[in-house]
């Protein structure tokens, strides 16, 4: 007798065939049978009605420090989420020497918008190498399986040491051998991969780019080759793609001999170098490599909430004389004040703040309950408010105010440059690129992107007004068996015999995002944006139900996956 049945599902396996209506057997954490009339179950789920698919395999997430803390990994385990995978972008928190922590925790928070209050009491830094990290993680049981790759930066300064926070210093031969040979031990102890940073966007609290911004030939070949000794690993990469780094990285993945994955997007100042960036991806994979596109399911948008860490009154003199008080204390002063609702929009000064704030107005939206992801140029705040004659500040202000201070603004700065999502559904469509950057657990006070494998099914497989959606079972393929087999993994993505029994059991007509809302749920009391779904009627993580109805059972079957 299986442990599990789930009958009568409409079956979308992972793998982008046709839906089909099909039982799924379980015993123990693996899927046992795939088909009809398998006999009897100790616990059965009608789902007649419901959409069963692989639990999502989501490859780019910062859960370096919450991973340690926090067993339920909220909030990628509301959506569906089994495998999360971390160390990316080059930060993370191993190696470290003791002493050195204050720094690790400088740079994830410039980079990851992490507070440091935060990531000081939450972390413990019980660890010193990689390795025993990994040990670290492996002793916390959680809800969703969990892996980490070996960060650039943390790697850099602690064989550099002081020198290797400024990515002008180049190491010396010792010092790329030493880096190699910890890398390499990464690998082998479990270390999924390798991850750098070679973008501007990436800086420290203090104002220090990212120590791997510049990194040269030689520094990333001692590691290309250590990746090589071990053969094991990915890596992956965020980069502006200035001229000539797509060849760097793509000759230190052929030195290596390991799959490259790469953080593609569309940024305003440069709108089409994601098309160039797309095409040498698939001119690699043509010549043999194996290279992926991250992409995201929706434009990345800076969420603006009088609670958030960024809204258009932030640096106002009247906004900060008014920190003590609590958002409640706030709103009902603001209610009723009129003058001080009208200094705020009116009396406001010419710093770089309130300028790039006018610019941002022009391109932000209000974030009603439909959640539009796609809205068109005419709803900007800016327009709405030149056709009522008003201020774009008075107006934000007022949008912000709405549902007891609980508005919201977005305002679109990356995949957005056209005013609407078609060059993202190229991206999606695209065979070598899979979904990404999701970036859950980062950014937690602008940006709430950890709902993106959400958003793909019902943006793209139901609800696109404003072009052309994907097919549904396309769109979880992106989602499970392309990430899972970007990094490797052979044993999920997939619904069928001898598969991990991972699972999401959806009620497809009524999954949504909802409202993001604040939330101050961190260690030392810290605020992050939660984003919750609607319509996740089940979750199993290794064939052991996670969620009912949006709800943790208490179960943590999760675990560490070692490469």
């Amino acid at each position: 007798m299986h442990d599990l049945i789930i009958r009568n599902a409409t079956l979308i396996d992972g793998t982008g065939a046709n839906r089909r209506i099909a039982d799924v057997a379980v015993s123990g954490e693996t899927i046992a049978e795939v088909g009809r009339s398998l006999g009897p179950g100790k616990r059965e789920i009608d789902a007649e009605g419901l959409t069963l698919t692989p639990g999502w395999v989501d490859i780019h997430t910062h859960y370096d420090g919450q991973a340690t803390w926090d067993p339920y990994m909220t909030p990628s385990s509301y959506h569906g989420v089994t495998t999360a995978i971390f160390g990316n972008c080059g930060v993370g928190f191993a190696p470290v020497r003791k002493g050195a922590e204050r720094y690790l925790i400088n740079l994830m928070e410039g980079v990851e918008d992490i507070p440091e209050t935060v990531l000081a009491e939450g972390l413990d830094f019980t660890w010193e190498s990689f390795p025993q990290y990994l040990d670290a993680l492996a002793g916390t049981r959680r809800v969703m399986d969990v892996g980490a790759q070996m960060p650039h930066a943390a790697l850099r300064f602690y064989v550099m040491g002081e020198r290797g926070a400024d990515h002008a210093e180049t190491p010396s031969d010792a010092e790329i051998a030493e880096m190699g040979r910890l890398l390499e031990e990464a690998l082998h102890a479990g270390a999924l991969g390798f991850t750098t940073s070679r973008t501007v966007k990436h800086r420290a609290k203090d104002g220090r780019a990212t120590p791997t911004l510049s990194a040269a030939e030689p520094e990333l070949a001692g590691l290309a080759l250590a990746m090589k000794r071990a053969g094991k690993g990915v890596i992956e990469v965020n980069s502006d793609f200035g001229e000539g780094d797509f060849a760097v990285l793509r000759q230190a993945a052929e030195l290596a001999g390991r799959p490259l994955s790469v953080l593609l997007l569309q940024v305003d100042n440069a709108p089409d170098l994601w098309r160039e960036t797309l095409a040498q991806i698939e001119q690699a994979n043509k010549d043999g490599l194996h290279v992926t596109g991250q992409v995201g399911s929706r434009f990345i948008g800076i969420m603006m909430g009088l609670e958030t860490t960024v809204h258009p009154f932030a640096g106002h003199p009247a906004w900060k004389a008014m920190e003590t008080l609590s958002p409640e204390e706030r709103y009902r002063r603001l209610c009723a004040d009129a003058d001080l609702r009208r200094v705020l929009w009116q009396d406001r000064g010419d710093d770089g703040h309130t300028k790039w704030m006018a610019r941002a107005l022009e391109r932000a939206f209000p974030l009603g309950a439909a959640m539009n992801y796609e809205p068109a140029p005419e709803e900007a705040v800016a327009t709405q408010a030149r056709a009522q004659g008003r201020d774009p500040f008075d107006l934000a202000l007022e949008l912000l105010m709405a549902d007891g201070g609980k508005g919201l603004l977005i305002h679109p700065f990356e995949n957005y440059t056209d005013g609407n999502l078609d060059n993202v559904r190229t991206m999606l469509s695209h065979p070598n690129c899979v979904a990404g950057l999701a970036d859950a657990g980062a950014h937690v006070g602008v940006i709430a992107d950890h709902s993106s494998a959400t958003t793909l099914l019902t943006l793209w497989g139901r609800d696109r007004t404003r072009g052309e959606g994907l097919a549904l079972e396309f769109a979880v393929h992106k989602q499970t068996q392309a990430t899972a087999r970007a990094y490797g993994f052979c044993d999920r993505g997939v619904i069928a015999a001898g598969m991990r029994a991972d699972l999401n059991l959806i009620d497809f007509d009524r999954l949504r995002v909802l409202r993001p809302e604040v939330h101050y749920d961190l260690p030392a009391g810290g605020k992050r944006l939660v984003q919750k779904p609607a319509g996740y009627r089940h979750t199993f993580c290794a064939g052991v139900e996670t969620l009912r109805d949006g709800e943790f059972t208490g179960a943590l079957p999760g675990r560490l996956i070692r490469g």
